[in-house]
C-alpha cells in the first residue's frame, strides 16, 4: 500500500503523541499520573485509527 505524505504526518504526529504519554507512564508506574496517562495513551492510539481510516476513505492518492 502507497500512503500520501499527509497519511504519514498524522500517523508521525499521532505517534509522538502516544511516546509523550507512555514516557511518564512507565516512569511512575502504579501512581495515579501514570495510570492516567495510560489511559490518555491509549485514547490517542484509538483516535490515531479513526484519523488514518477517515484519511484513507478521503484520500485519492492513497486509495
Amino acid at each position: 500500500m502507497k500512503a500520501c505524505r499527509r497519511f504519514a504526518t498524522i500517523k508521525a504526529d499521532f505517534e509522538r503523541d502516544v511516546s509523550f504519554l507512555r514516557g511518564p507512564a512507565e516512569r511512575h508506574q502504579g501512581s495515579a499520573s501514570a495510570k492516567s496517562s495510560a489511559k490518555s495513551a491509549v485514547s490517542v492510539k484509538r483516535n490515531m485509527a479513526r484519523a488514518l481510516n477517515t484519511h484513507l476513505d478521503r484520500c485519492r492518492e492513497c486509495g
